[in-house]
């Protein structure tokens, strides 16, 4: 079979395809034909700035069929769809997947709906669960085009907020925010960001996140979920009573189960109703995917970028 691993960190360009034997399930995994395969902005600056033992392969999301099951494992059988986390190897035409993350993928949904969906769905859905915004309230999202973003502007409006802005890099991703139902769209660079809002979900970070902090409404609170880091100034916080809360999932699924399980159907009912449409920008070849994390560090994209091993059916791209 063939998977992408990076031997060194850097650039897209370290990314190879390689040709290796199947992986056997240990316990409590899956083992998983892909079909298709998320590509993460936290992947991403894993390869370029991670400090992860070499060689290394990329967890992630995937979606594809099982072929056998680890010791242990209960409630799947092989032929089932399913999409959850690889945490070894994920850009692979197969690969193992822990089995308290899958899911059965419905019928009448794509691998590729599922993991432009439900891992993306989660993040949101956890991120406003642990903001517990006010009925009617305003939420600021960064980031809102991306995997996450675009999914999290429309939770926020089908969870009753009043007023969503999103703030991205770029003026282009305008016309695609407001079909989602984002009220502003702001620019990362621009002088002033609007009214301050009740909740902020920041998923970008870095430099990014002081200045998020002050789109903070005195009172308010500000989820916490990037991979990359930031710091955050302590007079925002004290001058408006304003708190930062950080949002990791796997925290979230240990201590919030039934919750996070509530998530999961949620999502897959809002997907079946069409109210809520995950979006993806482009899915490539497995082979391509160093074009796909090119797409990722350009922050062009809108909505999921997607890799498809040469084994998964075909689908249309949709936005």
């Amino acid at each position: 079979m063939r998977r992408v691993r990076f031997h060194a960190h850097g650039g897209p360009e370290v990314l190879r395809v390689e040709e290796t034997e199947s992986p056997t399930p240990a316990p409590g995994e899956l083992l998983v034909r892909t079909e298709a395969i998320g590509v993460t902005l936290p992947g991403v600056r894993r390869v370029r700035e991670g400090t992860a033992p070499l060689p290394g392969g990329l967890g992630g999301e995937v979606a594809g069929e099982v072929l056998a099951l680890g010791e242990g494992v209960t409630g799947f059988a092989a032929g089932d769809r399913i999409v959850g986390i690889s945490f070894s190897c994920a850009y692979a035409e197969v690969t193992t997947a822990a089995a308290f993350t899958a899911s059965r993928i419905p019928d009448g949904a794509s691998a590729v709906d599922a993991v432009a969906l439900v891992r993306g769905g989660h993040v949101a859905l956890a991120a406003l669960a642990t903001a517990e915004p006010a009925p009617g309230g305003s939420v600021l999202i960064t980031g809102a085009a991306g995997g996450v973003g675009h999914l999290a502007v429309q939770l926020a409006r089908l969870q009753g907020a009043s007023r969503v802005v999103a703030a991205v890099g770029s003026r282009d991703k305008t016309g695609f925010l407001r079909d989602l139902g984002a009220d502003e769209v702001v620019r990362y660079g621009d002088d002033s960001w609007g009214e301050p809002v009740d909740t902020v979900l920041d998923g970008v970070g870095g430099e990014i996140l002081p200045r998020a902090l002050t789109a903070v409404a005195p009172g308010g609170r500000l989820v916490f979920f990037s991979s990359g880091g930031g710091t955050a100034p302590a007079r925002e916080l004290l001058s408006g009573s304003r708190t930062i809360t950080g949002l990791t999932m796997a925290r979230f699924a240990q201590t919030r189960p039934e919750l996070y399980g509530h998530h999961r159907s949620e999502l897959w009912r809002l997907f079946a109703e069409g109210r809520l449409r995950p979006a993806v920008h482009t899915a490539l070849p497995l082979e391509e995917a160093a074009k796909a994390h090119a797409v990722i560090e350009s922050r062009t994209n809108l909505g999921k970028v997607v890799l498809l091993p040469r084994t998964a059916p075909t689908r249309p791209v949709s936005r």
